[in-house]
């Protein structure tokens, strides 16, 4: 499933806030799960309205969000 079809915001549902389509779970609460080290299985049982595929658009949303913002092409080397 592509991120298009998955994350929606209308200004009817949280106020314009992205969500999942089909869901009221903002991506910012799965971006934020996500970063505080929940696994992705830890995040479905919290939001039994989630599929495996709204997690990954998550990723994949944020990972998209990631280039358009870094200043560099590459990741340095640690």
């Amino acid at each position: 499933m592509e991120v298009k079809n998955c994350i929606i915001s209308d200004p009817g549902i949280c106020g314009g806030e992205p969500v999942f389509l089909g869901t009221r779970v903002p991506l910012r609460t799965v971006l934020a799960s996500l970063a505080e080290g929940d696994e992705p299985a830890d995040i479905l049982r919290s939001f039994p309205t989630l599929t495996p595929e709204h997690v990954r658009a998550a990723i994949s949303f944020a990972a998209a969000a990631a280039v358009d913002d870094m200043p560099y092409a590459g990741c340095p080397r640690i």
